[in-house]
């Protein structure tokens, strides 16, 4: 399998997260932490650019020894700078800089006074109280490393949406070339959409299992095969991904979708649905007594128990089937749906494109509107604007609509910072002269929850605040969620005229599904927002709609499904 751009990337990430622990040249650490952000942001797989023999130094921030590093790394899945690096220090401290609120300085103090080089030794550190000894760190954040070590230790391993697709893609590919398959469909919470995935399962078709059991095992990316039999495999990819591949016959394809999809609880429910009516339904199949009477599609298999369609996104044992026996499951948001994207930012601030750059793909895309929402002032990391600064952009984008004759039109917005005590971080007189404001917190995470809560809303009682954005701060297997009771903001939303984001990126998936239905219920709209930091990003939507429809939300649960005209309506408190 060709290494992929999130191999890539992680490894100019680790090189550069060593090289800051060495305080070693900002510019240079810099240029590695950039190289990651454009390879890992790519549509295209690098891979097949530098097979194909294309310029990486094309590539923006490229430079020709990083272009060198990209061929080394796809060629040889290996970096030598990174292992000459590894040489210097031990290569766990990078480790340590996965733990929320510990950057390079920490891990540099916690090396050179503890000699902690990994996860263990920091944790035992912290049980024994050495930790709060050191200058800049304390008690309370001893307290919080200890817990957050715990808890990355008790989750499985699990990935995120785009790595499982790409994996998921190489290996229909490979698996769909071999003579003699007919079908072969990915299953499991991948197929149902979750924001992240544990392993991965493969229903195939054939003529000649033992041939497909044989293959699959010697695919190029597997490096451990823990069983194989006549119709099943498991084995263990590069990467740590798990993937069980079935063969399944053709009579009991659709059972073995449904059943192999899930989840566990959505088909526990169906079969005590298929029990009420006298029949069994398992893998192989819908059964009365002996005889199979469905299973070759999984529509078949729903309509034999009397129930409508259920969508993958939908089978988590939460009233889909009793809303599927009454004919009342929701008509989901589709991509058709969306109008346009409401969080997008440029080379302004922390963004990797241009405003004509942004604007090119939304147009491509075939949106009606895009909100450029560059950062304010207090994200000093991300080069936030000040007034002046966000002024001129008004004016820039002013003459950009003239030019482009609003196809799309964009929207004066910007993301703005929820300060501490709850104020916005820009005055009311330039609040007021944006379209749209997406409003969010970037520092403070750690406030307890009643603070956190109440300086939300505070800022929600601001006239002009619209959109809060990636609502609990969560970046996927890295940082949880903040302390905030989202009930309580859901409603103070609903009471006020506000809304809530949907962040899109797949770091982040910022709500849940489970708070996405809340705020339908709570008649509160949701923004499906990419958050894009360039223009390929805006293909983000797809993991936001899929978080959407996982949360029962129809188009009219959606800000921007509406038009240009319906939007600014709605955003007018």
């Amino acid at each position: 399998m060709p290494v992929q751009n999130e191999e890539v990337a992680g490894l100019f990430n680790r090189l550069a997260d060593l090289l800051e622990i060495e305080d070693d040249n900002p510019f240079r650490v810099r240029a590695y932490r950039n190289a990651a952000r454009v390879v890992g942001g790519m549509g295209e797989n690098v891979s097949d650019m530098v097979r194909e023999g294309q310029d990486m130094t094309a590539l923006p921030g490229i430079g020709k020894d990083l272009a060198e590093k990209i061929t080394e790394i796809v060629r040889t899945g290996r970096m030598k700078a990174l292992e000459e690096m590894e040489k210097k220090i031990p290569p766990e401290l990078a480790n340590l800089l996965n733990i929320p609120g510990i950057g390079p300085k920490r891990v540099q103090a916690l090396y050179h006074n503890l000699n902690i080089t990994d996860w263990l030794a920091l944790k035992r550190a912290a049980e024994n109280g050495e930790v709060r000894s050191l200058p800049g760190f304390g008690k309370k954040t001893e307290q919080m490393i200890l817990d957050r070590i715990i808890h990355a230790a008790e989750e499985k391993k699990r990935f995120l949406l785009p790595q499982t697709e790409r994996i998921a893609e190489s290996l229909v590919e490979y698996l769909t070339s071999l003579a003699g398959v007919r079908k072969v469909t990915p299953a499991g919470s991948l197929r149902r959409r979750k924001e992240t995935i544990g392993d991965l399962d493969i229903l195939v078709i054939c003529e000649d299992s033992e041939t497909v059991m044989e293959q699959f095992t010697r695919y190029e990316d597997v490096v451990r095969v823990d069983s194989v039999g006549d119709t099943r495999a498991s084995v263990e990819l590069r990467g740590g991904m798990n993937v069980d591949l079935r063969i399944v016959p053709e009579e009991s394809y659709g059972a073995a979708l449904h059943y192999f999809t899930g989840s566990k609880a959505h088909n526990v429910a169906l079969r005590r649905a298929a029990q009420s009516k006298g029949l069994k339904v398992n893998e192989y199949g819908v059964f009365r007594e002996e005889e199979q009477i469905a299973g070759w599609t999984e529509e078949e298999v729903f309509t034999r128990l009397g129930l409508s369609y259920i969508v993958p996104e939908l089978r988590e044992d939460r009233g889909e089937i009793e809303a599927a026996r009454e004919d009342r499951l929701p008509r989901l948001v589709k991509a058709a749906d969306i109008r346009g994207d409401l969080h997008a930012h440029t080379t302004e601030t922390d963004g990797r494109s241009s405003i004509a750059e942004m604007v090119a793909a939304a147009r491509e895309r075939g949106y009606a509107y895009l909100s450029i929402s560059d950062h304010t002032r207090n994200v000093t990391v991300a080069n936030g604007m000040d007034v002046d600064r966000i002024l001129r952009q008004m004016d820039e984008i002013d003459r950009m609509n003239e030019k482009i004759g609003g196809f799309p039109t964009l929207l004066k917005s910007a993301e703005v910072d929820i300060l501490k005590d709850g104020s916005l971080d820009l005055p009311d007189d330039v609040l007021q002269r944006l379209d749209i404001r997406v409003c969010s917190i970037h520092s403070k995470f750690n406030l307890p929850v009643e603070e956190q809560t109440e300086r939300v809303i505070r800022a929600m009682d601001n006239p002009w605040f619209n959109i809060l954005g990636h609502p609990t701060g969560r970046i996927l297997n890295f940082r949880p969620p903040y302390e905030i009771d989202l009930e309580r903001i859901i409603r103070a939303a609903g009471e006020r005229g506000c809304f809530l984001e949907l962040n899109a990126h797949p770091d982040r998936l910022d709500l849940t599904d489970r708070h996405c239905r809340l705020a339908r219920e709570h008649g509160v709209k949701i923004a499906i927002s990419t958050d894009a930091h360039r223009a390929s990003h805006l293909r983000y939507i797809s993991y936001g709609i899929g978080q959407a429809r996982r949360g029962w939300l129809e188009p009219d649960d959606v800000l921007n499904t509406r038009s240009l005209t319906e939007l600014k309506k709605l955003l007018n408190r």
